[in-house]
């Protein structure tokens, strides 16, 4: 037998004893946070069709997918991302609601990057999309509800960021800028690649005040004093409005008492284009990535013929263990399964004693020891302790 067969492809990893374990804590703790809000589970497919995540619903780059093909020649892809497959889900089965929607979700996601420093190419996710209601109230729902989600799981030390993509793009509009361009400043700002952003601006010639205003973007971070100064910059309606429902959004933030675990941060921008107002992220020490994101996505269910705004995030879970490890956070884990030993002639009775360990809800497992090999394995008799 080759050995590769023992080996996971680059970019995957078996998890299993004490590490499972606690994955599946936080997955609950997670959940259990979500339910406590009203939100119901929804189950997806694993892969979808390509046209899900198209460039069009402005998700995951194609060259990002893992795509194959069916027996019929329709091309497929695994799912990179959640959102656009619950919005396809919601104008399917939904198309009428007028009510708002809540669904909360979990499950794998797959990107097939290159570039992985460190990165993952499957990960585990969960998340909720509050769909069908575009107000300030709701925006504030979701970042509360990342901040009881993540404390759940035994995290305090973390910072929830928040931004607002019109913001930026009544910048853009007022600086005349056309759609490649935006796009391409999005990712520079977004990146805090502030000299690739200036070296742009330049090549495309655009004139003060604008360049600087759009170059301030990446430097605009902090706390409610942030907002004041990016007001100082504005002039136009579109800018002004994403800066006021900020202000709102924290106002409702702080009825909900999670006021102290929120940031603004003007240049964060998304990779994926479906977001169109307010974004957030959640960082934490020991972890160089987000381990939430989230915004609000008003235009993406029109895609799949349902005319409904939205609102949601995802936490990474495998990120939040790895957060929680280097932050030393212990984790509740179950009651070791209690062995018992037997041999043939005292089976009935060993079987006997785990059926009424069973019954109290205690893990039992019964193991033949007959056999000499077992009596002798040092690990087993470790367990018999």
């Amino acid at each position: 037998m080759s050995k590769q067969l023992l080996h996971t492809p680059e970019g995957v990893r078996d998890i299993y004893g004490k590490e499972y374990a606690r994955k599946l804590h936080v997955e609950s703790r997670l959940h259990e946070s979500l339910r406590l809000y009203g939100y119901e589970d929804i189950q997806t497919p694993v892969f979808e069709f390509f046209d899900v995540f198209s460039k069009e619903i402005g998700t995951t780059p194609s060259k990002e997918l893992y795509k194959f093909f069916d027996k019929e020649g329709n091309t497929l892809v695994l799912r990179p991302d959640f959102t656009p497959s619950i919005a396809r889900c919601a104008a399917k089965y939904f198309c009428e609601e007028q009510v708002p929607l809540r669904f909360s979700y979990m499950g794998n996601t797959f990107t097939n990057t290159s570039n992985l420093r460190g990165k993952l190419k499957e990960v585990t996710q969960m998340g909720a999309e509050l769909i069908g209601d575009p107000s300030v109230e709701a925006d504030a729902e979701m970042i509360s509800m990342v901040v009881h989600a993540l404390l759940s799981t035994g995290l305090t030390r973390f910072q929830v960021s928040v931004g607002e993509v019109e913001y930026f793009k009544g910048l853009c509009e007022d600086a005349g800028l056309d759609e490649e361009t935006e796009t391409d400043l999005r990712a520079f700002i977004s990146g805090k690649n502030y000299f690739a952003a200036q070296e742009l601006l330049e090549e495309r010639e655009v004139p003060e005040p604008y360049r600087e205003r759009l170059l301030k973007v990446a430097d605009m971070f902090g706390d409610m004093g942030s907002l004041d100064e990016a007001e100082s910059m504005v002039g136009n309606a579109r800018s002004f409005g994403a800066l006021e429902r900020l202000r709102k959004l924290y106002q409702v933030l702080r009825l909900y008492g999670v006021a102290d675990y929120i940031s603004f941060d003007l240049g964060m921008l998304s990779k994926y284009k479906y977001y169109t107002g307010v974004i957030f992220k959640a960082y934490t020490y020991g972890i160089g990535e987000a381990i939430v994101k989230g915004g609000r996505y008003d235009r993406l269910l029109h895609q799949f013929g349902k005319e409904a705004p939205a609102v949601g995030f995802c936490v990474v879970v495998d990120s939040i263990l790895e957060a929680l490890s280097r932050q030393k956070v212990d984790l509740p884990l179950p009651e070791a399964v209690k062995i018992v030993p037997y041999r043939p002639e005292d089976y009935q009775e060993k079987l006997a004693e785990v059926q009424e360990l069973r019954r109290k809800g205690i893990a039992a497992a019964l193991v033949n020891v007959a056999n000499e090999a077992s009596c002798h394995n040092e690990a087993f008799k470790g367990r018999l302790r």
